[in-house]
């Protein structure tokens, strides 16, 4: 996903409930337990989750709208981010300017995102400044006021970021063709930050009409973290957001062309001048959390941490280690999805190493995994790793804010997040070995290739 100029992309997992670890073991002896959210809905729609954490004296605000670039009408990809950056341009009670600069003279931070299924908004204060937070961000809710002469401006500003973060990152453009291949009929398959000869025609009344389609309570989940309860949080979300009619256009279910059963494996090269390091990538079109049968999501999971998480997965080892055909091998897998996700491998060769020998290389690792069940350690091994993170990012407030915003936005409950250790721990060989060879079907992926411009080597030769 490309982030937005406010912050980078967020990469959403899940929290974790009661989680026991001893030494490498999932044999319970220490138990860590996280307290479970409260949740309530306004009249209006608008859910709020209020996850405490009372070691600080901080909390962290996000509005999360159950909007992305996913929901663009077509021909105007870019759209979403750029209402993002265009929701910073003051309100008639708030000028431009007003909410960012209370924000740091409190000593607070502020943050925006968008991806392809949610744009957010967040503060981090102290908890004092709660409710001028939350006034700020219900003002903007419905009162954004645009201009042409600060909108036009900011899709300059959009466009320099294409280019910053695309046209000039040959590993960017290449994701862009990659994602652009795999779907095929599926709005995933275009870019958040849009496609530039769309960015430039990008309006006012674009975003406008954006904005007012989407930005409403109940398209909207606002999660408050930190050194706050419920009983507290309830009377300000009434004050604030409770007035703000709901839209009645917006649907129960975001419905979006699906993607057809894929018929042939697909390639792509990118060749580019500035390449240093060719480099390989395969994506798979798999079933996200939201859209998977039962177990298969967390098959997946265990599958990318078994694959490519770290210098002994199975990736790592035969082809880094083993055979010496690589500089690094890893594989990753995008589970928080409203829709179809992608399970990515990716691979840098050692100099003079043909992506035909890493392919075979790959494709061994995978039929290994799809025809035999893993064995017990290492299944034991990568379990551990995946609940041992979950337990460790608990430390931190936003991202506490952000799992379960990411996954709420997406069609799961509190409930799926809070039990995702259990199913995590649940996960068999035999699963894991079916999911590998269900899901990793050549057919299903699109592999791309990242190389050196050829010409540009003809041009080095003649100097």
């Amino acid at each position: 996903m490309m982030p937005s100029r406010r912050s980078t992309a967020l990469f959403i997992a899940a929290l974790v409930s009661t989680i026991s670890l001893s030494g490498s073991s999932l044999s319970a002896q220490t138990t860590v337990t996280s307290e479970r959210p409260a949740s309530f809905t306004l009249g209006n729609g608008l859910q709020v989750v209020v996850i405490p954490d009372h070691r600080t004296p901080v909390v962290t605000q996000m509005i999360w709208y159950k909007v992305g670039s996913a929901d663009e009408t077509p021909g105007k990809s870019g759209l979403a981010h750029f209402l993002e950056h265009l929701m910073f341009k003051g309100t008639t009670r708030h000028p431009a300017g007003e909410f960012s600069q209370t924000v740091l003279r409190v000593g607070g931070n502020e943050n925006a995102f968008t991806s392809v299924d949610y744009t957010g908004y967040f503060q981090r204060v102290p908890r004092e400044q709660l409710a001028t937070m939350m006034e700020f961000e219900a003002d903007r809710m419905t009162g954004l006021i645009l201009k042409d002469e600060n909108v036009l401006p900011e899709r300059d500003v959009v466009l320099e970021e294409f280019n910053m973060r695309v046209a000039n990152n040959p590993d960017a453009r290449l994701t862009e063709q990659i994602m652009a291949a795999l779907y095929l009929n599926h709005p995933y398959g275009r870019p958040v930050i849009g496609w530039r000869q769309e960015i430039e025609k990008l309006d006012r009344e674009d975003a406008l009409a954006f904005y007012r389609r989407f930005y409403a309570p109940n398209n909207a989940i606002l999660i408050v973290a930190g050194d706050v309860d419920a009983k507290d949080v309830r009377p300000l979300a009434e004050k604030n957001f409770g007035a703000i009619p709901a839209q009645p256009a917006i649907p129960e279910k975001r419905i979006r062309p699906q993607e057809p059963t894929p018929a042939a494996p697909r390639t792509v090269t990118l060749s580019d001048p500035r390449v240093e390091q060719p480099g390989l990538r395969r994506y798979y079109l798999v079933p996200s959390a939201s859209t998977a049968a039962a177990g298969e999501s967390t098959a997946l999971d265990v599958l990318a941490q078994l694959m490519g998480g770290g210098a002994n997965s199975y990736l790592y080892r035969a082809l880094v280690i083993e055979r010496g055909l690589a500089i690094s091998a890893g594989a990753g897998y995008q589970g928080t999805a409203l829709d179809p996700s992608q399970f990515s491998i990716s691979v840098t060769p050692k100099p003079g190493v043909e992506f035909a020998q890493i392919e075979e290389a790959v494709d061994k690792v995978i039929a290994d995994i799809a025809q035999n069940p893993a064995r017990a350690e290492d299944l034991e091994r990568v379990k551990t790793q995946l609940i041992a993170e979950a337990i460790y990012a608990q430390d931190n407030q936003a991202t506490l804010a952000r799992w379960y915003g990411g996954a709420l936005t997406t069609g799961l409950s509190v409930d799926d997040i809070r039990s995702w250790p259990e199913r995590i721990r649940a996960v068999t060989a035999e699963q894991v070995r079916d999911a590998a060879a269900k899901w990793l079907d050549k057919k299903r992926s699109v592999t791309g290739y990242l190389i050196k411009d050829s010409a540009s080597k003809r041009e080095e030769k003649r100097s």
